[in-house]
């Protein structure tokens, strides 16, 4: 039983990576070095923290760019 939750657990883990990714290439930004694209997200992480106008901002841009991949 053990086995089996601790394989449906790395599944799952495995899976939301893939999603994560797959944001990154629907971003535009595969090719870009991982440095940078880490150094984005924790600066993102930071600036999300004491600003809620950014965050509504980017939400917008980000329900956009998913309601054009859905046309």
């Amino acid at each position: 039983m053990a086995r089996t939750t601790t394989s449906d657990a790395r599944k799952k883990d495995t899976r939301e990576k893939i999603e994560l990714g797959g944001l990154i290439v629907k971003a535009g930004l595969r090719y870009e070095k991982r440095a940078l694209l880490l150094g984005a997200l924790i600066d993102l992480r930071q600036r999300l923290k004491v600003d809620e106008m950014e965050r509504a901002r980017l939400m917008a841009i980000g329900a956009e760019a998913f309601g054009k991949a859905d046309e």
